[in-house]
């Protein structure tokens, strides 16, 4: 076994809320873990997929390792970094970026065995976001293309915790039947509860569906210029298994995008990042877009964290479905295709 096998191989979590077949395939792929802005040479703790791990810069590169120092079992989290190193609290191990432990101060001289090392992981920074794999090995991080543009406003909305399955909660932000009913204080409204028929399409990343209706994307108590039959076209692009895309047609070819990524920090447990980029409105103060996106999120998370069941059952049979639910279909067959279980536990 290489050095490199070493820093790779993480075992199934003791009391992992994950069956064993599922976080076989979940470990697979790309998942944020933190804001890039919140990472510094201050060590912080994030679980991912049970999980734990520690985030922390070194020479301003973002460095994902196991929050677990190999001597006695204390969370890195709780030490410090030093010259680009991150040092234990316990004994003064330190371990530098590519995991490989660097210095023992009980025995200066002794030479370190280069199996000696933490269990270090990919790191991608992008959207604002740092993205790793417990297991993936090329880069796929959904794509974002507009992040940064000069012709849009780029930001973060805040990041929230959900006490809900991830599933569920992509699974909620791909649903257009549930405007009318849960987002009447934000932007929909109770008497414009119809679904038009729209077509859903396999992809070579996973699922696009275009969605045309009436509902407006304006804010309530928000004067709404569009004309009386236009008709709002919202772009969805799901890449399994948890991360999903809105494109929001506005008229006059105004776009807004939204980038929903959610990380499971356990079974039922998710945390929220959200990149949000626009082309209009520019003059918009982020705090106020930051304000109104919130609203919306804890309209979805009141919404997952009451579900039942929380798993979101892959298994056809185990809910009621109707026309409206089509994305939905779509994506729970994917999940099932991609080998998670009949009632993955998201």
């Amino acid at each position: 076994m290489t050095a490199t096998n070493i820093k790779r191989k993480t075992p199934y979590p003791t009391d992992c809320t994950f069956t064993p077949q599922d976080w076989n395939v979940l470990i697979n792929y790309w998942y944020p873990v933190a804001e890039s802005a919140q990472v510094s040479d201050q060590p912080l703790a994030v679980t991912l997929l049970d999980v734990a791990l520690v985030v922390y810069r070194a020479k301003g590169k973002a460095v994902v390792a196991r929050d677990l120092c190999i001597h006695r079992g204390t969370p890195l989290s709780m030490g410090w970094v030093e010259d680009d190193n991150i040092v234990c609290p316990y004994h003064g191990f330190s371990y530098s970026a590519d995991g490989q432990c660097v210095s023992i101060p009980a025995h200066p001289e002794a030479k370190i065995s280069p199996r000696l090392c933490l269990t270090v992981y990919p790191v991608v920074e992008r959207y604002g976001l740092v993205w790793t794999t417990l297991a993936g090995e090329s880069d796929h991080v959904p794509p974002f293309p507009i992040w940064g543009n000069e012709d849009y406003s780029s930001f973060l909305a805040p990041t929230i915790d959900i006490n809900g399955s991830a599933g569920r909660q992509i699974e909620g932000f791909v649903d257009v039947a549930h405007f009318a009913w849960v987002h009447t204080a934000t932007f929909a409204d109770r008497n414009n509860a119809f679904v038009p028929s729209y077509k859903v399409s396999r992809t070579p990343q996973g699922i696009h569906t275009d969605y045309l209706s009436t509902v407006s994307n304006y804010p309530k108590g928000m004067a709404d210029p569009s004309p009386a039959a236009f008709k709002w076209l919202r772009e969805y692009d799901i890449y399994p298994p948890l991360c999903a895309r809105l494109i929001v047609h506005f008229p006059e070819g105004k776009q807004l995008w939204i980038l929903n990524a959610a990380s499971p920090i356990s079974a039922r447990k998710t945390r929220l990042f959200c990149p949000i980029a626009q082309n209009f409105d520019k003059t918009l103060s982020v705090e106020d877009a930051c304000a109104f996106n919130l609203k919306i999120f804890n309209e979805d998370r009141e919404m997952v964290e009451n579900q039942k069941p929380e798993e979101l059952p892959l298994d056809l049979r185990a809910e009621a479905h109707i026309m409206a639910d089509k994305t939905s279909i779509a994506y729970r067959k994917l999940l099932k295709e991609m080998g998670l279980g009949k009632s993955y536990t998201s």
